[in-house]
């Protein structure tokens, strides 16, 4: 095993900085409106499995299961909400 100081440079150059975005990861917006699409797929699941729990074609278990993930799909988006206005009012604080 080599372990020298040249070896030791050569490969912290080489490593990414902790600074450069991953490889592959998309812009900001792109994130955002990802998430959005799964929410809103996540609460169209779970309201045709009621609608199809009420005219009986859908068994019990997936309909509690597409109301919990409803439920934690809309509990992430309020603490989301409650953390972006929190962040918001902290700017809002700061002198200028």
């Amino acid at each position: 095993m080599d372990v020298s100081s040249f070896s030791a440079i050569r490969n912290y150059t080489s490593s990414r900085p902790a600074t450069e975005p991953a490889a592959g990861s998309g812009n900001f917006g792109q994130k955002i409106d990802a998430a959005a699409r799964d929410f809103a797929a996540t609460l169209r699941v779970a309201e045709n499995t009621a609608i199809g729990a009420m005219a009986g074609t859908a068994d019990t278990q997936s309909l509690v299961m597409a109301l919990a993930q409803t439920e934690l799909a809309v509990e992430t988006a309020v603490t989301v909400r409650n953390k972006v206005v929190e962040a918001y009012q902290e700017i809002l604080r700061m002198p200028v």
